[in-house]
């Protein structure tokens, strides 16, 4: 999306907070009587006509056709496809990123909230504005570098939480109070090495008590999560859900999947 969409944007949501009601001039102010500002006051029609092109502009391009899916995209289960399309959105953004600014390797795995997918998008379609609403915060993709030996706070958090937070290229597997697998890259971590994370700011800074990123550097790349997002879903037509297996909690007494 360009820098005018973004303007226009921004700039409409400022709009929706001003009224667009003619000015009150009032002269005497009496204590005695109640004044309402009724919503049946008249439009001022030439501020309207100003904003009406680029209200009817902004609509047409958050009514445009980015990409599709034949399936519902939700944020349910330990393995929500929805969630993993994100996560590897963000993982793909991040690898991109890294290798184009020094980091060879790409990296190592991704992680991502699951309350910051703001809703869900259902079979069919996909609007740009659909976009918006699933993710309508100005979160930025960040690399965290942490030493292997930091990472087990990562395994620990799910086990204590066994909240579905989605990943990618990561696989957890937990049965009641231990975890009985857990991978980054599809290999065992290794305690010397260095990895790379990609998450979201709001994570990397320890939101959602995710603290054990405080332990790595971290370092931001500029790109907004929701840019991503519409990047990867204009570059893909048709929607292919991710199916493989990543959080996995056997026996586990409380659902705190979203």
């Amino acid at each position: 999306m360009n820098m005018k969409t973004k303007y226009l944007i921004s700039g409409l949501a400022i709009l929706s907070i001003i009224s667009c009601k003619t000015p009150l001039n009032i002269v005497n102010i009496q204590t005695d009587k109640n004044i309402s500002l009724s919503k049946d006051l008249p439009e001022d029609q030439v501020f309207k006509s100003i904003i009406e092109p680029y209200r009817m502009e902004l609509e047409g391009k958050m009514n445009t056709k980015i990409s599709h899916t034949s399936v519902d995209l939700t944020k349910q289960g330990d393995n929500s496809n929805l969630g993993n399309l994100l996560a590897d959105f963000t993982f793909e953004g991040a690898d991109a990123w890294a290798k184009k600014n020094g980091i060879s390797s790409g990296v190592d795995g991704a992680v991502i909230n699951i309350g910051g997918i703001r809703t869900t998008i259902g079979v069919g379609d996909i609007l740009t504005k659909q976009i918006y609403e699933v993710m309508p915060f100005e979160n930025e993709v960040i690399i965290v570098k942490m030493k292997g030996n930091d990472l087990q706070g990562l395994f620990d958090y799910y086990l204590k939480t066994l909240k579905n937070n989605p990943v990618s290229h990561i696989i957890i597997e937990t049965d009641r109070d231990k975890i009985i697998n857990q991978l980054i890259d599809g290999m065992p971590v290794d305690p010397t090495k260095t990895y790379y994370i990609a998450t979201s700011d709001y994570l990397a800074l320890g939101g959602d008590n995710m603290d054990y990123f405080k332990k790595g550097e971290l370092i931001p790349t500029g790109i907004k999560l929701r840019d991503l997002f519409l990047e990867k879903f204009i570059a893909n037509p048709e929607i292919k859900v991710p199916t493989d297996m990543r959080l996995n909690f056997k026996n586990k007494k409380n659902k705190t999947n979203e």
